[in-house]
């Protein structure tokens, strides 16, 4: 008896452990509810096709952007939810029971470091590929508290695993705005650049390969496994987020089987929204590429022109655009002034020799814009987007993170003027990334002159000497919600009654008809050789 009352205090405290890990989530009282709604009244346990079913996905064969047709993703979702059960949760012969539901969801969604996060994942991706049979080199060599990757992998597997957290992204984020129904349609994105940066940053010595020209389903290259783990690491930290925050919505906003609609995804050019289509610069790709190495409020903001519900919600996060609101540092100025929130400024450029390869960079400041003769700034980033992607967060050595000035209004001397243009990094005179005042050239420089941002190429093959290339489009996307531009549009309504003011001559100030200005014009223009006398 002693023995027994042992036992189901050890029970108790485990359970109540497993509850405070649980709850530390904050997601408790939702497990509650889809435990009840999913286990037997009987056994008090889950049934373990119920608990699969939460995890299917059942879609048809995939288009994605460019064309490109995905024939295997539909055959891993349909084994998704039998590997995720059989990975992290221990089922007796009623199924899974409250505890071990609990235990499974902490293995999935509690906090952890990102490298067993990400460890999770590629055990999932792996055991799925061999459940679709698939060709996978990837083996794990499981540790006591840590797991060793080995294998390579391949361009286009890559592909496909980016992919697969791109729609655990799109499926939490829809489930969570539908109230648990995961309806619309997902279009997968154009990830190149992801997949481009992986290899630049894996490759073995000796290929030479063309970054602008390449077509990831031909390239015949194995990534080293663990070399392509620490890439992901560096570049893309909250990818395994993808995961975690898909069990969390399959899980906090489950549904019955009869009221649950499946998800349907199709091709690009059918359901992506104009707001992140290819005409601009911050394209559904690239901004969920950008997402993935933030964790605050501003990836929430981002998230939205990843998966656009809104149309015009997303355009109205658009600032400015140079090929609508007309190149020049003063009509940038007119357009983001006033804006106090988080900004990503995007340029597309070319060199002049190599007018035909065209890069994309881009810098996220966590403050607006202001008119200053110095760098100023708390935070920010610089990114590579195209034809590669690179994350270059804050070093923490330097705060030159942004410098913004204009001419000045008045006409004063100045025997020393400061530059007129907008700067990124680096030191007055040597700065990281510097746009002229016309918004015609940017001269970007190797990280040797910066401090303030993380060492990396903005582009592919940039050289150690200062690199001067054509603009072709700017854009600048506000990111801090709703408030900054209700305070934009008041500054802005404010600044054209102050300009109304200022034009307007009022009459009555004037104490009669010989002190007006017309009085004063009149006489000028009947006589103008008519000798006045000097009022003393």
């Amino acid at each position: 008896m002693g023995q027994s009352s042992s036992t189901e205090s050890e029970a108790t405290l485990e359970l109540r452990e497993v509850q405070s890990l649980a709850a530390s989530t904050g997601a408790l009282p939702s497990l509650e509810q889809a435990f009840s709604l999913l286990s037997d009244p009987q056994t008090k346990s889950i049934p373990i096709t119920s608990l699969q079913k939460c995890f299917d996905l059942s879609i048809g064969n995939l288009e994605a952007d460019k064309g490109v047709v995905v024939k295997e993703l539909p055959l891993l979702f349909s084994h998704l939810g039998s590997t995720i059960v059989d990975l992290f949760f221990v089922a007796d012969k009623d199924g899974v029971n409250w505890l071990e539901f609990l235990r499974g969801y902490t293995k999935c969604c509690a906090r952890m470091v990102g490298s067993t996060l990400l460890n999770n994942l590629l055990r999932i991706f792996s055991v799925a590929c061999s459940k679709a049979e698939i060709p996978l080199n990837l083996q794990f060599e499981v540790l006591d508290d840590d797991c060793k990757i080995n294998g390579s992998l391949s361009p286009h597997i890559i592909r496909m695993l980016l992919w697969i957290c791109w729609i655990f992204s799109w499926d939490s984020r829809t489930l969570k705005l539908n109230s648990g129904k995961s309806i619309g349609k997902c279009s997968l994105p154009d990830i190149s650049h992801l997949v481009l940066s992986a290899i630049e940053s894996c490759a073995e010595e000796g290929h030479d390969l063309d970054f602008w020209d390449s077509n990831i389903s031909d390239l015949d290259i194995q990534l080293p496994a663990a070399k392509v783990h620490l890439w992901a690491l560096k570049n893309i930290p909250n990818l395994a987020d993808c995961f975690r925050q898909f069990v969390n919505a399959r899980l906090c906003f489950v549904k019955t089987h009869e009221d649950k609609s499946e998800p349907s995804c199709s091709s690009a050019h059918e359901s992506s929204s104009p707001a992140t289509s290819d005409h601009h610069l911050l394209t559904s790709g690239r901004a969920w590429a950008i997402s993935l190495t933030l964790r605050d409020s501003i990836n929430e903001e981002i998230s939205r022109a990843c998966f656009p519900s809104d149309v015009d919600e997303v355009s109205e996060n658009l600032l400015y655009r140079s090929s609508v609101h007309g190149k020049g540092l003063n009509r940038f100025w007119s357009n983001v002034e006033g804006y106090s929130g988080p900004l990503l400024v995007l340029i597309s450029a070319f060199e002049d020799k190599s007018n035909t390869k065209t890069w994309i960079i881009g810098a996220l400041t966590h403050q607006g814009f202001e008119n200053k003769e110095s760098f100023y700034g708390t935070s920010g980033a610089l990114y590579a987007l195209s034809p590669i992607f690179h994350a270059l967060l804050s070093s923490g050595r330097e705060k030159n993170f942004v410098y913004s000035h204009l001419h000045p209004s008045g006409k004063v001397y100045e025997a020393y003027p400061k530059p007129v243009g907008i700067a990124f990094g680096g030191s007055p005179g040597n700065e990281r990334i510097y746009l002229d005042e016309d918004f015609a050239r940017v001269t970007v420089r190797h990280h040797a002159v910066d401090k303030t941002y993380q060492h990396d190429a903005l582009f592919p093959n940039q050289g150690f000497l200062p690199t001067e290339a054509s603009i072709l489009q700017v854009e600048a996307w506000g990111l801090g919600g709703t408030k900054p531009l209700k305070v934009q549009a008041a500054y802005k309504k404010r600044e054209e009654i102050f300009t109304d003011q200022r034009r307007t001559i009022d009459l009555k100030t004037f104490a009669n008809w010989e002190d007006s200005p017309e009085k004063m014009m009149m006489d000028m223009v009947s006589n103008p050789n008519t000798v006045r006398r000097e009022d003393r």
